[in-house]
């Protein structure tokens, strides 16, 4: 993958990339855990990584991150400022376009959690473990489930094996946990089939 951006300030322990929602409209057990697990990730000494804004379950999450003391990077493409109301108090980069800020939340992380989101959300974790499945990387990727939230898309998975589309051993490219303690634990231990090959074809 390409080089870490000039503009970003080094950082020598494991970062985190948190994808989720930007609504502020969500149910608000979903902003509390993703506040705890912004807390948490500080707490585990590892930096955040995120897109950038101040809203909804994103902002929750990098302000508790940096109210603990942890280090915290947002990106964000320059047209979503306003919508998503850039949150300045922590290291920000402001990006040209999606794909770049896509590249880079990836380049600069080595573990994924995916928290409750809409459509952004999905679109980010589909491409992720759409590079999964052709072996493009191992990083761990971690579904935040609270409340069961990601349940349907799982069941769209498994269907997607069960129709021959996709092999069943796909099925073990991403991690499952139902609470923050459990997704921080995961961070730690890293992805629990690095070797898999998914591109079975």
């Amino acid at each position: 993958m390409s080089a870490s951006p000039p503009s970003i300030a080094p950082f020598d322990g494991s970062s985190v990339c948190l994808f989720c929602g930007s609504s502020d409209a969500a149910d608000p057990r979903y902003t509390h855990a993703a506040a705890a697990f912004g807390a948490a990730t500080a707490q585990a000494g590892w930096r955040l990584v995120y897109g950038g804004g101040g809203v909804g379950l994103m902002g929750a999450s990098a302000r508790a991150a940096h109210e603990a003391g942890g280090r915290v990077l947002g990106v964000m493409p320059g047209f979503l400022r306003s919508r998503e109301r850039l949150f300045d108090e922590v290291e920000t980069l402001v990006v040209t376009s999606m794909h770049e800020r896509k590249q880079i939340m990836y380049d600069q992380s080595d573990a994924f959690v995916v928290a409750p989101g809409g459509i952004g959300t999905l679109e980010e974790v589909v491409e992720l473990l759409s590079w999964k499945r052709l072996d493009l990387h191992g990083k761990p990727v971690i579904f935040l489930n609270i409340d069961g939230f990601w349940e349907t898309f799982f069941a769209l998975m498994r269907h997607s094996v069960e129709t021959g589309f996709t092999p069943a051993s796909f099925l073990e490219a991403w991690i499952v946990c139902d609470s923050v303690e459990a997704a921080i634990a995961a961070m730690r231990h890293g992805d629990a089939s690095p070797g898999l090959k998914h591109d079975q074809r």
